[in-house]
Parts: structure tokens; C-alpha cells; sequence
């Protein structure tokens, strides 16, 4: 993985630097990335088991879930 880049322009003098990321902003956009990712599998996780429970309710009302939609549309 190649390092990430930082890009800071001085809107006076429109100089524009682009440069890699030190030490410490790299850690701190390596645990941004990682709790990202951790976020997104949570958030994954939760939204199956709502369809699934969703699904669930629909099986006890011997429905598919186009039929609900017809029966509330």
C-alpha cells in the first residue's frame, strides 16, 4: 500500500504542497479506517437481523414480503 498524501494550498500566495502523511497523522488515519470498517459491519449486521426478524413476521402471517407490500401500499 503506497503512503497516503496530504495536499495544504495557501489560498494567499496559491501555493500548493502536496506531501506524505507523518507518523502520526498516518496512525490516526489508520484507526479512523479500522473503526470505519468496524461501523460498517455493525451497521451490516444490524440491518440483517432486522430483515430477518422482518421475514420471521411475514412467515407467521403466511405472507411474502410483496404481498405485504400490496396489503400497506
Amino acid at each position: 500500500m503506497t503512503t497516503p498524501q496530504k495536499t495544504i494550498i495557501d489560498c494567499v500566495t496559491g501555493e500548493i504542497v502536496t506531501r506524505d502523511f507523518n507518523e502520526t497523522e498516518l496512525t490516526q488515519f489508520e484507526a479512523e479506517t479500522a473503526q470505519i470498517k468496524k461501523d460498517a459491519t455493525a451497521k451490516a449486521k444490524a440491518e440483517k437481523a432486522l430483515a430477518d426478524k422482518q421475514q420471521t413476521i411475514l412467515d407467521r402471517l403466511g405472507l411474502t414480503a410483496d404481498e405485504f407490500k400490496t396489503l400497506i401500499g
